[in-house]
């Protein structure tokens, strides 16, 4: 083992581990997971809270990483440590591509699907939606192996880190495809209000990047090249198209981001929004997201439009983008489709902690589900009542890991609440 990074990736988390272990095979997982009282796997650590924290942790990037395609039933079987921005480039190698990736490719494929982490588009579902399998070691240090159609397959899979140590993901995979993505300049709250629905269907992947200024900001439209044979348009619902590359967060460089301008490029080059090879985003920052009933779209936009003036001068960027509905108990699209809408926030903590009190109480009137890895202040008591199958999820947890081996703070906090055990 080795002395554990101190700090997450945005640097406003130390966690408390005094050691991360890095076992290289799974016969080593599996006797530290069951020798020891606390621990959480750390991915990618590109949370904002404390869900992968515990007393130890433990790496999964020196686990054998084959890479298994099975072209019959349209799979690939990938380790759990890989991140997407390693995945791809094997996937075009064999002709293949995912359904669709988040903003960052940096973030590992068991964390990101962990924690119902997504892209955009009306007919996407968040990343989880493509797992169709998952290996994972339990607290007693046995591999266990889910398959979709198994009866607890759906709560398995957005698992929150607190079932056990996911070893392997098996993914939804299709053939290779290309993307043309063009950013539209000046979209209006007017617009946006009145055309939501027309302007989220109008690409494969839509975001709409946002200061909360005076107009609603940049119309970001990914598409499908084969979706469509005509050139995209220089004007899209009164907003017009950036005649130079352009980085989301006013003075961000725009090489940091895919390629825009209406140039097609592989899947993987342009359904994120950062390339691999840079820091993404802004680096120093901090983000919250909340997903909401898309039906509600506009009118908790509209409302957050009152707290702008506070929201401002601790934004680096806003993005709003939705997501379809999905069957997975703690996936924030259960049962409902979806809109996000994200903060990227400058490095302060404490201020932004205070003014996600104000955006919570806000948006409570719509119920939202907040992202299980980025901040937010809401508790157990508010947040379980929001997931029908929390209840089942929480029986779950208790019977794959009856000691409490991979519950934490976190967890009994904003999962299990005062009754919770372990």
């Amino acid at each position: 083992m080795r002395g554990v990074p101190e700090v997450n990736w945005a640097g406003n988390l130390v966690y408390g581990a005094a050691h991360v272990h890095r076992p290289a095979s799974i016969e080593q997982l599996s006797e530290l997971i069951a020798a020891a009282p606390r621990i959480r796997v750390l991915g990618s650590r590109h949370s904002f809270n404390a869900i992968a924290d515990s007393a130890q942790l433990v790496s999964l990037r020196e686990l054998p990483s084959e890479l298994h395609v099975d072209r019959d039933a349209g799979t690939v079987s990938c380790p759990a440590a890989l991140t997407y921005g390693e995945l791809a480039p094997l996937l075009v190698a064999e002709g293949l591509a995912l359904a669709n990736l988040g903003s960052l490719p940096h973030i590992s494929v068991a964390g990101s699907v962990a924690t119902g982490t997504h892209g955009s588009g009306d007919a996407n579902g968040n990343l989880a939606t493509a797992v169709a399998g998952v290996e994972l070691i339990s607290s007693s240090g046995e591999l266990i192996e889910y398959r979709r159609g198994d009866a607890e397959f759906d709560g398995v899979v957005v698992g929150l880190g607190a079932l056990g140590a996911v070893t392997r993901v098996t993914l939804d995979v299709q053939p290779a495809y290309d993307v043309s993505q063009v950013v539209y300049e000046g979209l209006s709250w007017e617009t946006l209000g009145e055309r939501f629905d027309e302007l989220t269907a109008c690409g494969y992947s839509v975001s709409v990047f946002t200061r909360w200024g005076d107009d609603a900001g940049q119309l970001w439209v990914k598409q499908r090249v084969e979706d469509t044979s005509q050139a995209p348009p220089d004007e899209l619902f009164g907003a017009r198209a950036a005649a130079r590359q352009v980085h989301p967060i006013p003075g961000g460089d725009p090489d940091a981001c895919t390629g825009q301008l209406g140039r097609a490029g592989a899947w993987c080059d342009r359904l994120a929004h950062f390339r691999l090879e840079f820091t993404p985003s802004a680096g120093e920052e901090l983000q919250s997201e909340y997903l909401l009933p898309r039906m509600h779209a506009v009118d908790a936009i509209d409302a957050l439009r009152s707290l702008a003036p506070r929201i401002r001068p601790l934004l680096h960027i806003g993005e709003i983008r939705t997501v379809a509905a999905d069957r997975l108990w703690m996936s924030p699209q259960y049962g409902r489709s979806t809109v996000g809408i994200h903060f990227t926030w400058r490095r302060e903590q404490d201020r932004v902690e205070s003014l996600l009190n104000e955006i919570e109480a806000l948006l409570a009137p719509w119920s939202p589900r907040p992202h299980w890895g980025k901040l937010f202040m809401a508790r157990a008591d508010t947040v379980a009542p929001r997931y029908e199958r929390c209840a089942d999820f929480v029986a779950l947890c208790a019977r794959l890991d009856p000691r409490g081996a991979f519950r934490n703070d976190w967890f009994k906090q904003r999962v299990l609440g005062d009754g919770g055990s372990g």
